[in-house]
């Protein structure tokens, strides 16, 4: 690479910049799918090593007024200038939003404690099907992560097995979880651009660093979206399908990587990273 830089001349050079800018920002989500891999790989491990004893879950802002109120409306979506994104998050397009109401802050774990105890892993009519049958063939009864010591629920962080925290976010729960939990409250996950209006507008609390939010919209292109030509076109257009987004970043998310357009992606059974979920009101 040393050498390929020393004899190249500046034009070509020049012409490199955006694959360069793609690569490093590439990069910037392998240093979180690092911490993602490492924590899983140290979850199924039956003495629980820590990456960092030192390590402590982010604090939540969590406060406020309960909901966040989207009155019907068009809104602008996606990337809009030329700052550095992902193709996925242009082009930018405008979107009929509303009415909803959104929470404003995120399902805690004392929340999932008591779906859980209300049998929520165990009743079928809370579930998609394919997700009830992921969670048999599992054995889910908890997030991942969770595992039970003398009766009492802990979690596998970074930081080693820890207490269950109630007022913090829960987090490791698959968009299927994240679904059977919002029907067992009688609500909805919210779309990703009804997240993308409110976040815009500031009023969602711990809308990043926290943790992925998953979203009721499937990942798929927006309209008017043409791959970039050449190798980068492969690099979020073939994933377009069956998959679903999450909005937002996580604890584990590089400084400066996140922005509100960000468009994350992830199958519907995957729970390994850091994920969890906010609620949505149609009323009715």
């Amino acid at each position: 690479m040393i050498r390929f830089f020393d004899t190249t001349d500046a034009a070509t050079l020049a012409g490199l910049v955006p694959l360069l800018e793609v690569g490093f920002n590439h990069e910037q989500q392998h240093q979180e799918l690092m911490l993602t891999d490492i924590l899983h790989a140290f979850a199924q491990n039956p003495i629980p090593p820590a990456y960092d004893p030192a390590w402590s879950f982010p604090a939540s802002s969590a406060g406020g007024e309960e909901w966040v109120a989207l009155t019907e409306g068009i809104h602008s979506i996606g990337h809009a200038g030329d700052s550095f994104h992902f193709d996925n998050e242009k082009p930018a397009h405008r979107a009929l939003v509303g009415p909803v109401m959104l929470k404003r802050n995120l399902v805690t774990n004392g929340e999932w404690l008591a779906f859980m105890q209300d049998g929520g892993y165990s009743t079928a009519t809370l579930w998609l099907m394919d997700g009830f049958a992921a969670a048999s063939n599992e054995e889910w009864q908890a997030p991942g992560h969770w595992r039970k010591v003398d009766g009492e629920w802990r979690v596998m962080t970074l930081g080693g097995l820890q207490p269950i925290d109630p007022e913090s976010p829960v987090c490791h729960v698959s968009y299927y979880e994240a679904d059977a939990f919002a029907r067992w409250r009688g609500k909805h996950l919210p779309t990703e651009m009804e997240w993308e209006v409110a976040a815009r507008a500031g009023q969602l609390n711990d809308a990043f660093g926290i943790v992925w939010q998953w979203t009721r919209s499937a990942y798929a292109p927006y309209p008017g979206y043409r791959a970039i030509e050449g190798t980068l076109g492969e690099y979020n257009g073939k994933f377009m399908i069956n998959q679903l987004v999450l909005r937002g970043s996580s604890l584990a998310t590089p400084d400066g990587h996140s922005r509100i357009s960000y468009r994350n992606f992830f199958y519907p059974h995957h729970r390994w990273q850091f994920t969890g979920l906010r609620l949505a009101d149609y009323g009715g």
